[in-house]
């Protein structure tokens, strides 16, 4: 069982707890705004200035996307910085079968991924 102070409950909590533009805005400072409109599936950094905003929001499939990303961010941020973060979502990952984990989130909208995606970033923390 966990300790209310784990990382891996507090930013699960997190993602699933806060409104849109501040999940986006948390996003935002983790990965960057090319990053999160990447994981959008946006062309444009706009886009994503607008769910910070709440002038507009992403669909419930991206907002989805955005509190699974937002859940790994917040780990990995536990023990490593904004840098090392954002690598880790955009390199070859060899638990993910060489594949980048943003890429993963972003084409596949299924639990099962998400679920591989979190797992890799456990080991990560872990290790």
């Amino acid at each position: 069982m966990s300790s209310p102070s784990d990382p891996a409950m507090s930013a699960y909590r997190e993602a699933m707890s806060l409104d849109v533009p501040a999940l986006t805005a948390g996003l935002v400072e983790i990965l960057g705004p090319k990053l999160v409109a990447y994981l959008g599936s946006v062309k444009e950094t706009r886009a994503v200035r607008q769910w910070v905003s709440g002038e507009r929001g992403p669909s419930r499939a991206v907002v989805k996307r955005l509190r699974d990303a937002y859940h790994i961010a917040r780990l990995l941020s536990s023990t490593h910085p904004p840098e090392v973060v954002q690598a880790w979502f955009q390199g070859m990952n060899p638990l993910l079968d060489d594949a980048p984990p943003a890429r993963l989130l972003r084409d596949n909208d299924s639990a099962e991924i998400a679920h591989r995606v979190l797992n890799a970033a456990r080991a990560f923390v872990s290790e």
